[in-house]
């Protein structure tokens, strides 16, 4: 093979690699959302859930007994580990895709990388618009 043929197999190598990660960590992304939302689910049950007494929690293939205000925690720190990770992947996959948009020669995209505003901030602006 001459170089030059050999230079547009790395290219599109290189290419192929950044956009199979983006899309690996795009599904990532949906099977810890799907994970926090069978988590928001089971948090309704157990508001709804009438008594304090133990309820029934699936821990692999199995169903075990638990307090329930020791299950809302556990689910609570699990919601917040999992919007943390989920986040962290958002923000990971921005960077990503600037860099394929670097390797394909595309510009980078505009208005990719906002932020919303604070609550300060928020509230900052909604009293400068009220004087």
């Amino acid at each position: 093979m001459d170089e030059s043929a050999q230079r547009i197999l790395e290219y599109l190598t290189e290419v192929e690699v950044a956009a199979e990660d983006i899309l690996s960590d795009k599904q990532q992304i949906v099977d810890l959302d799907s994970r926090r939302n069978r988590n928001r689910e089971a948090l309704g049950a157990l508001r709804n859930h009438s008594s304090n007494d133990n309820v029934k929690v699936c821990f692999g293939n199995m169903f075990i007994k638990f307090p329930q205000e020791s299950t809302r925690s556990m689910i609570l720190k699990d919601q917040e580990q999992l919007d943390k990770e989920i986040s962290d992947l958002r923000k990971q996959l921005k960077a990503k895709v600037n860099r394929l948009n670097d390797l394909q020669g595309k510009p980078e995209l505009r208005g990719y990388n906002l932020s919303p505003l604070s609550n300060d901030e928020i509230k900052a602006i909604s009293t400068l618009l009220k004087k």
